[in-house]
Parts: C-alpha cells; sequence; structure tokens
C-alpha cells in the first residue's frame, strides 16, 4: 500500500513537472510571439492606399528603406504606359520568393522572416503582395491614367498653347499697329539740357527693337511653362516637370534672396550717394561764385575755378568708390579682385601717353599761357584756340584749318600769345614789317611815307602813333622797320596784306622806288619802276650818256 502510494505521488509530481515545463515553454513562445508582432511596419503606399507592410530588415537595408524602394518600383510599373498585367509574378528562390516583373525587374523579395511576422508562409505573403500590386496598378491604369485620356489632354492642351500664342501675337501686332501710326506723338526724341542723345526716328527703332525682344520672350515663357503641364500628363515624363520649373525657379529665387541679402547694403551706399551728392553741390556752388568773381581770392585766378572743381569732384568720386567699394556684391570674391588688377594693369600701361597729356593739360591750366578765343602761336602752328581739354589743344588757323595739338607738345614747346594785352587797357599788339632802300634816298621821307601808309591801314590804331625804327644799315642799303599798333590779332594776315599795300602806294606817291635788296645808284638809259599814274605828265626816260675823252 505503501509502495502503490509512493508511486502515485512520483506520478504527480512528474506530470505536474511536465505540466509546468510545458507551460514555460508555450510561455517562452507566446513571449517570442508577441516579441515578433510587436516589430514596427511601414507602409507600401504608391498610390496613397497602404497596399501592405514591410516589418524586418535585410542585412544593413532597414524596414523603412525596403518599403520606401518597393514604393518607387511599384510607381515605376505604374508610370510605363505600355504595363503588361501578366508579366509580373512569382519567381522562387533557395531562401526568398521574389515578385518580378519581365524576368529582369525585382519588385520586392519575401523572406521565411517576413512570413513569421505575420503567422503565415513566405509563399502565402508573396502571393498576397503580387494580387494586391497588381490589382492597384490596374486599377490605377483603368480609373486614372488611361492612354487614350492620356493622348486626348495631350491635344487639348496643345490645342489650348497654340490658342494662347495666337491672342499673344494678336495682341502684339495691335499694339505694333497702335505704335506706327502714333509715331509722331511719342517719339519726338530724347533730349537732356543740350545734348541730343536719340532722334525721333532712333527712338522710335529702339523702342520697336524693344519689342521684338518683349514679344520673343513672352512666346518663350508661354511654350516654356507650359511644357511641366504637358509633361506631368505621362507618368513617365512627370518628373521632368519639377526638373524645368527647377530651372527657372531656382535661379530666381537665388536672385531674389541676393537682392535681399543685399538691401541693407544698398540702402549703405543710396546714403552715401546722397551725401557726396549734396556735398558737391555745396563745392560747385563755391566755386562759381569764384568764378563769376563774386568771390575773389589772393593768387587764385577766375578762370581756375572750374579746373579746380573738376580736379575736386574727380577726386571725391574715387573717394566714394573707395567708400563703397565693400558694399558691392561679390567685393570679396577673389574672380572680383583679379578683375579688378587685370584693369588696373591695362590702364597702367596702355595710358602712359594720355596720362602725360593730362597732367600736361593741367600744368597749362595754372600756367595760364592762352585762353579759349587767343591768337597763339606753338610752334610753326598760328591761330585761334578754339578747344582746351584734359588731353588736346585745339588751333584753328586764319585758313580755317583745325589743328590738333597734344598738351605735352604744347607745354614742351615755345608758345606765343599774340591777345594777351589786346584785351586790356592797353596799346594793343605791335606789328612790323621790314622794307630796304638804298643810301641815296632821305631817311626822313621814308620814314614820313612808312608812317602815312600805316595811318591808312585797316584795323590799325591811330594812338598812340606808328612809328619807324632803322634796324641795321647794310651794304647796299638801310633797313627800315615801320611799326603799328592794334587790337585785333586774329586778323593779322589782312592787316599785314593791307599795310603792305598801303607801303607801296605811299612810297609811289612820294617818288621812291623800291629796289630791294639793292640797286645801282646811277640810272641811265633805264625807265623808273613807279607806276605811271603816280609820274609827272612830262616825265621822260633819261637817255644813255656818252663821254669821249680823247
Amino acid at each position: 500500500m505503501k509502495k502503490r502510494l509512493v508511486y502515485f505521488l512520483a506520478f504527480f509530481i512528474v506530470l505536474f513537472s511536465s505540466a509546468t515545463f510545458a507551460q514555460q515553454n508555450k510561455s517562452q513562445d507566446t513571449v517570442k510571439t508577441e516579441k515578433l508582432v510587436k516589430l514596427k511596419g511601414y507602409p507600401v503606399n504608391p498610390f496613397k492606399d497602404t497596399l501592405f507592410y514591410v516589418y524586418n530588415k535585410v542585412g544593413s537595408f532597414a524596414a523603412e528603406n525596403r518599403a520606401n524602394t518597393i514604393t518607387e518600383k511599384i510607381r515605376k510599373l505604374y508610370e510605363d504606359s505600355f504595363f503588361e498585367k501578366d508579366s509580373i509574378r512569382i519567381v522562387p528562390s533557395e531562401i526568398t520568393q521574389d515578385i518580378v516583373y519581365k524576368d529582369d525587374f525585382v519588385i520586392m523579395s519575401i523572406l521565411d522572416i517576413d512570413g513569421k511576422v505575420e503567422n503565415h508562409s513566405a509563399v502565402f505573403i508573396a502571393k498576397r503582395n503580387l494580387a494586391l500590386i497588381k490589382k492597384a496598378i490596374i486599377y490605377q491604369n483603368e480609373n486614372h491614367s488611361q492612354l487614350p485620356k492620356r493622348l486626348g489632354y495631350t491635344a487639348l492642351l496643345i490645342f489650348i498653347i497654340g490658342f494662347v500664342l495666337f491672342l499673344a501675337g494678336k495682341i502684339f501686332s495691335k499694339i505694333k499697329v497702335y505704335i506706327l501710326k502714333n509715331s509722331d506723338k511719342y517719339f519726338k526724341g530724347f533730349n537732356y539740357n543740350t545734348i541730343n542723345i536719340l532722334s525721333p526716328q532712333k527712338q522710335q527703332f529702339v523702342v520697336m527693337r524693344f519689342y521684338g525682344f518683349i514679344k520673343i520672350v513672352t512666346f518663350i515663357l508661354i511654350v516654356y511653362f507650359s511644357l511641366p503641364i504637358l509633361f506631368s500628363i505621362f507618368p513617365a515624363t512627370e518628373d521632368y516637370t519639377t526638373t524645368l520649373l527647377r530651372w527657372v525657379l531656382t535661379p530666381a529665387k537665388v536672385a531674389f534672396m541676393g537682392f535681399v541679402g543685399f538691401l541693407p547694403s544698398l540702402f549703405a551706399i543710396i546714403v552715401i550717394i546722397i551725401i557726396f551728392k549734396y556735398t558737391l553741390k555745396i563745392i560747385k556752388f563755391f566755386f562759381d561764385e569764384i568764378k563769376q568773381e563774386n568771390i575773389k581770392i589772393d593768387g587764385f585766378y577766375s578762370d581756375w575755378a572750374m579746373p579746380t572743381f573738376n580736379i575736386v569732384r574727380f577726386l571725391m568720386f574715387a573717394f566714394m568708390l573707395v567708400i563703397i567699394f565693400p558694399y558691392l556684391p561679390g567685393s570679396d570674391s577673389t574672380i572680383f579682385k583679379g578683375v579688378s588688377v587685370f584693369v588696373g594693369i591695362l590702364f597702367s600701361l596702355g595710358s602712359s601717353n594720355a596720362i602725360a597729356n593730362m597732367v600736361a593739360g593741367l600744368v597749362i591750366t595754372y600756367m595760364r599761357p592762352f585762353k579759349i578765343g587767343d591768337f597763339i602761336k606753338i610752334g610753326d602752328v598760328s591761330g585761334e584756340v578754339i578747344e582746351k581739354t584734359a588731353l588736346v589743344t585745339r588751333i584753328r588757323t586764319p585758313k580755317f584749318e583745325d589743328i590738333t595739338i597734344p598738351n605735352a607738345t604744347v607745354l614742351s614747346s615755345t608758345s606765343t600769345n599774340f591777345s594777351a594785352n589786346t584785351k586790356e587797357a592797353t596799346n594793343g599788339l605791335l606789328i612790323h614789317t621790314t622794307v630796304t632802300i638804298g643810301y641815296d634816298v632821305p631817311w626822313k621821307d621814308i620814314h614820313k611815307a612808312l608812317i602815312a601808309a600805316a595811318l591808312k591801314t585797316e584795323m590799325t590804331e591811330q594812338t598812340p602813333p606808328p612809328f619807324v625804327l632803322q634796324t641795321s644799315l647794310d651794304d647796299f642799303y638801310v633797313s627800315y622797320q615801320i611799326n603799328v599798333y592794334t587790337k585785333e590779332p586774329t586778323k593779322q594776315p589782312r592787316i599785314y596784306s593791307s599795310l603792305h599795300q598801303n607801303i607801296q602806294d605811299s612810297f609811289n606817291e612820294a617818288g621812291i622806288e623800291i629796289m630791294s635788296p639793292h640797286y645801282g645808284a646811277l640810272r641811265d638809259g633805264n625807265k623808273t619802276t613807279i607806276p605811271e599814274n603816280y609820274l609827272d605828265n612830262n616825265y621822260e626816260t633819261p637817255p644813255f650818256v656818252f663821254k669821249d675823252k680823247s
């Protein structure tokens, strides 16, 4: 009896232990299953609605990346306008069940672990996912992306684009006709002060060119912004929509943001320009007063006012550019600095003569050797000064020839100013000419004839009176120089011509022959050189005289 009780207790203990062990194993399996079920699933939703979830990673390929990749591949199948539903199938391998399209495009691979997560086999999951994928693509093609409908939309859009281009062409044609009909009303030329910048014809030409440019740009923009809509009809070309828009919008965004970022610097530049502008106006007012001699400074002439103002203005502009330079966009870039250095080198190498002439012009300005309107002589050139610039001086000769002389040449040459003393309260310019008469004629008669000739000459001064200088006693004749004052230095050629004519008349009236450079003192059988209308009516040519000493 005791033995049976022992066996019963032993059996009960073994049975209880087995039950406990089984319960523990069952609990462990339940925990493992719960752990698998609690894995996060990532949806595959190529068409907004979720088809299925992906829970496991494969190697370093995370579950989320697997879901995104499968989604993109399903979308590519949908974007294929010639999708064949029978070409998508399951291809089993040793460790996976692959869903493949046309034997070479693997949509997804299902592993055993994928089936365990959902308490199904990998084959079941593969068949289910294949059916869901195929059903979703077919549904989308039948209800949203039918090829005939897309072709119809394309044709309609092309028609609309053509109609818009036609309307735009009509509008531009009407604008052109209106502009041409009212050209006399709107195109009157463009003048700035006294400068004629654009004539009416050139203004119309510029406007029509601008009109043509706007027309072409408008047509291009209409077509360009229509292409994204056209490409969005077909899924295969839908990506081009974003690309085309990015080509325009990205540079536009960069330019706009760059402009917004430049606004503080722009305001600083505007403030600097305004300050310098009104400072220059104050300085110009000061120099204008000096020019008009309302303000007088000892040692500073009124004709120095504007040249000095130009120098001050140039220096202020240079200083303003130095201040503005750091605010310019790209001023810190290497390219900007390289271009600045390159331009500086070119200017230095190519402008040596120009700088020399500019410096010479500046020196001439402050030397004041002549002014506009003066009659001067530089080297062998004589004429009236018609223009003085920073680089050259222009002279108009009595023959109305305009001669340009570089300022460096003017500075290195000797210049004679015939007008310097004619515009002030002085006697004027003293002009002179010389005649040579033999020793047989009394000098008093010659002086009298020369002074009479000078007094008859036009554009000469009667006071102070003209005078004669005997400049030399040569071997055969005496040199007589007549001097006369004039205040018309620019008319010297006419004055000299008139003076020489009057000398001839005065000498003929006085019976004095001009036989320069010399002549024989005895006249024997030779007729006088004085014109007949100046001779007496009873004048006879002296005969030849022969004497026989034998």
